[in-house]
């Protein structure tokens, strides 16, 4: 089977690949975005191929009708211009309608020499992501992208239909490892609707016959965090550290999610870190609106901005979590931050000193029956998507080259 060589130039020059930046400043301001309404990609929400887990912006229907123009189609890939420009999203079927943002780049194929999920797949390579960096690097400035650096993008492709069968096998693993990640926020959003439910609204099972008194249930009573858990700071230089294990900085903590799944080998820190252990609880005290809170699935090092939290018993490990993620403490931290600061960072003594109510232990035991389950399935889903992400992109360079014939 032989494989063409083709730059994308000339595939664009020729009208067969559509390329279009997103809308100026001009047309969509900072004053459009709402809480609801059409869905817009920013750079942030880019992954490798997929949409990552960051928090999507949204424009009202008017907004979104007379930026038409920039509406996203099934299949369109998407860069971002700015920053991490050797990522792209490859648009799926629930995200048609959303439009294209400001620091974005979107391509369309219209040519049927080229499938777009096999090129979407094909520039996942990371000679391609390298050489994409190296074109858009400049010391002076952030990594940008433009149209001339995606016009030189040359690769090998095989026959259509060979790209369609290669394409097919990759978009198994996607929708598997996709599968599991929407399991994980109906998994997580149960845990925290039971939590608010039971702690917040105080709507635990038999609240009908429990005297409340100053908003304390009776058998219930306040305590400072500081009695509940402790923060770990067992501190490491970079020379001590071993350079295969586990790093989880602020870039790999999902927003919102109580699940770290994702983390990078240490061989690039350079500065101290803090160690932490299997199950242990992060926070994220730079910018902690940003709700970056999560229990660990390894052991490993992390960013000295972090807050390592072990709770002081066992039997008070998820209510905890679920407090520490909780909107109500999140928004508490916030308040904590100083007025204009470049890094404005929670006042984690502070935290220290806030109180919660403590339930009976035997309405304790019930809430860890509960959510026990949902975090080792949370573990379970997340290593496993961990697997298949490993087995995909072991895979990815054998069939792009080649090597192993479909």
């Amino acid at each position: 089977m032989s494989w063409e060589k083709i730059i994308l130039g000339n595939f664009i020059k020729n009208n067969e690949i559509d390329i279009q930046t997103g809308p100026f400043g001009t047309q969509l301001k900072a004053a459009d975005y709402t809480e609801h309404g059409i869905p817009v990609i920013n750079v942030r929400n880019i992954g490798y191929g997929n949409l990552r887990a960051q928090k999507l912006e949204y424009v009202p229907d008017d907004v979104a009708s007379r930026l038409s123009q920039h509406t996203l189609e099934e299949n369109d890939i998407v860069f971002g211009r700015k920053g991490s420009v050797d990522r792209h999203l490859l648009v799926k079927q629930d995200q048609v309608g959303w439009i294209q943002g400001s620091d974005c780049i979107r391509l369309r194929v219209e040519t049927d020499r080229i499938n777009a999920k096999f090129l979407s797949y094909a520039l996942n390579l990371d000679n391609h992501k390298q050489w994409i960096l190296i074109q858009c690097s400049n010391k002076a400035t952030m990594a940008s992208l433009n149209h001339e650096v995606i016009a030189r993008i040359s690769l090998k492709i095989p026959d259509v239909s060979t790209q369609k069968n290669i394409a097919r096998i990759f978009s198994n693993y996607d929708d598997l490892i996709e599968n599991n990640r929407r399991r994980i926020q109906l998994l997580e959003e149960s845990a925290r609707l039971l939590y608010k439910e039971w702690f917040v609204h105080l709507r635990f099972p038999g609240h009908e016959h429990v005297k409340v008194v100053d908003g304390v249930p009776e058998g219930w009573y306040r305590v400072l965090l500081t009695d509940v858990c402790i923060d770990i700071k067992d501190s490491v230089n970079p020379e001590a550290i071993d350079s295969s294990m586990p790093y989880i900085g602020f870039e790999h903590m999902p927003r919102r999610s109580i699940t770290l799944d994702t983390w990078e080998t240490a061989s690039k820190v350079t500065s101290n870190k803090f160690l932490f252990k299997e199950n242990d609880i992060i926070f994220g005290k730079i910018r902690p609106y940003f709700h970056k809170i999560g229990f660990t699935l390894c052991s490993g090092v992390t960013s000295s901005d972090a807050v390592v939290i072990r709770p002081l018993s066992q039997d008070l490990y998820f209510y905890c979590l679920m407090h520490l993620s909780s909107d109500y403490f999140i928004a508490l931290a916030s308040k904590t931050v100083k007025e204009g600061s470049k890094m404005p960072r929670a006042d984690w003594k502070y935290l220290l000193t806030t109180d919660l109510l403590l339930p009976t232990d035997t309405l304790l035991r019930d809430f860890n029956e509960q959510i026990e389950p949902i975090t080792k399935q949370l573990k379970a889903l997340s290593l496993q998507n961990q697997a298949l992400v490993k087995a995909r992109d072991l895979l990815l360079p054998k069939l792009m080259s080649g090597e192993i014939v479909v």
